[in-house]
């Protein structure tokens, strides 16, 4: 089977289903229909934007904040790009072909591209790239998605094989991943990265500010158009609203959804809405007391007020979430699952048959995850008090909360974005080898559940492996998910090409390339 920049008989059935749910709960524009226009050029954009620290880098294999994504989206290129139908499509891969039982991948590398010191894309430098993040000592986020590779042959210059240990259909989906950029062979200079994007960094200060400069002759037609890009990180949400309301930012993230009528009623604002497998979890470790008890893990799921949270923090921008990680939208969604309600009756007795004679926890939370992460602890708080169950809440820093305490306190807030395929949301968060298993979920049953899973060329074998995981996670797992909640950036109505994209924020990080300025 060979996929070309087009879709398999497998992608087709996927994306047919996900265009059934787009009526309802698809991406749109909130003030202006999504016109067609020529993209100019020029221009300064100013964005200003939640997800930045001072613990920050460029490296690829370090992200887990929203202002490195974006930046190494406008200066590196990705190897698939996934489109906001969810079908991957050719970026630095050109094409590529499926061998028999999907356990060999060849890969066709995009000819004719020029690194911005002006060295030619060869696939040494592919090769290079991905070692970041298959190395044995690789902490990269991406890891766990490729822990399979076995073996990775350059077959020309641009041409290479990707061997793996396992059968994986879903391995185009996997090498979509944001962290998956491509740099020149053996360079490692990550202040100032370079690579085959739209631009180049001028100047990188973690956690304030970073400016970006076009780097000329990009080779996507009809993107990146801007001449600079000034990114100031503006953790506060008030402050990030103001400052686009009085005209300071031409863009912003994570609009703060129980403000947003003061957004809908300011002249020439547009709001960007985008469904998808954003989720909010308090991540409970697993293998450290008192979250090692089964039951005590329920108890506190059965304690959670979803709905509360829901309408309360995030204005019905969502839906509540039942404790895995795979979104409505996504075709591989277990619709028998029954959800978990607001119970007290089965907090207790689920607390009482844990033998917790002590219930009291520590909540690590902070808005660095996301806005009104502190807050939402808060509601958990008093819902669980209810049950018995005392939630002390633990207000961290924002600065530095991804490096300090995220993967270390046993009891903590954050949020994942979903991911394109929903055994590479479940490989990069719940596979008993993955650097941000959070929840140090490890189970052998669910590993070789995803493994086969991945392997799987049956649909409807394929949809029972996922959806018995699903249920794992959510009956016996230490993620909490009360919301999966929607997208929600906005614009100054000059800002022209930001679409929505139900995988991130932003035109799926690549806002940068993608937008142009009218006036």
């Amino acid at each position: 089977m060979t996929l070309i920049g087009s879709q398999s008989r497998r992608d087709f059935l996927r994306t047919a289903t996900a265009l059934g749910l787009t009526a309802a709960t698809g991406p749109y524009m909130i003030g202006s229909a999504i016109a067609q226009e020529a993209p100019k050029k020029g221009g300064t954009l100013k964005i200003g934007m939640r997800g930045g620290s001072t613990t920050d880098t460029l490296n690829p294999t370090s992200y887990s904040n929203a202002v490195p994504l974006l930046v190494g989206y406008a200066v590196m290129n990705g190897l698939i790009e996934i489109d906001e139908k969810g079908v991957p499509q050719p970026e630095l891969f050109e094409s590529w072909e499926i061998g028999d039982q999907a356990k060999e991948w060849i890969f066709n590398i995009r000819k004719g591209i020029v690194f911005h010191n002006g060295k030619a894309m060869t696939a040494d430098d592919v090769l290079y790239s991905l070692s970041l993040h298959t190395g044995a000592d690789s902490k990269s986020a991406a890891a766990g998605g490729l822990k399979h590779i076995k073996e990775i042959q350059k077959l020309d210059t641009h041409q290479i094989k990707i061997i793996l240990a396992t059968s994986d259909v879903d391995l185009h989906y996997t090498l979509s991943d944001y962290h998956l950029l491509v740099v020149p062979d053996g360079f490692s200079d990550w202040a100032r990265p370079i690579g085959t994007g739209a631009f180049s960094v001028e100047s990188f200060d973690p956690g304030v500010r970073c400016v970006l400069r076009n780097a000329g002759n990009y080779w996507k037609a009809g993107r990146g158009n801007i001449d600079r890009i000034e990114i100031t990180v503006v953790n506060d949400v008030v402050q990030r609203m103001n400052a686009l309301v009085s005209g300071q930012v031409d863009v912003i993230n994570d609009v703060d959804k129980r403000a947003v009528d003061l957004l809908r009623s300011a002249p020439g604002i547009e709001l960007v809405q985008a469904p998808g497998g954003w989720h909010t979890i308090m991540a409970m470790q697993t293998d450290v007391a008192p979250f090692n008890n089964a039951d005590f893990r329920l108890a506190l799921k059965y304690a959670c007020d979803r709905d509360q949270i829901l309408n309360a923090l995030f204005n019905g921008f969502g839906r509540v979430g039942n404790d895995q990680p795979i979104p409505v939208s996504d075709p591989f969604y277990n619709t028998d699952l029954v959800q978990r309600p607001y119970d007290l009756d089965k907090a207790k007795f689920h607390l009482t048959k844990s033998g917790v004679t002590d219930a009291k926890v520590i909540l690590s939370a902070s808005d660095a995850a996301y806005v009104g992460a502190v807050d939402m602890s808060v509601l958990f708080q008093a819902s669980a008090g209810k049950a018995g169950i005392d939630v002390s809440v633990k207000k961290e820093p924002q600065d530095g909360f991804w490096s300090n305490v995220w993967l270390k306190a046993p009891f903590c807030t954050s949020y994942w974005a979903g991911r394109a395929s929903a055994t590479d949301m479940l490989a990069s968060a719940y596979y008993s080898g993955a650097n941000w298993n959070e929840t140090h979920w490890k189970s052998q049953a669910f590993d070789q559940l995803l493994d086969a899973a991945k392997a799987e060329v049956d649909e409807a074998k394929r949809k029972t492996m996922i959806w018995d995981m699903q249920a794992m996670l959510s009956d016996q797992g230490g993620a909490l998910i009360p919301v999966f909640s929607d997208w929600l950036d906005a614009h100054r109505s000059h800002v022209k090409g930001h679409t929505p994209h139900t995988q991130f924020d932003l035109a799926n990080g690549r806002l940068c390339e993608k937008v142009w300025l009218s006036a």
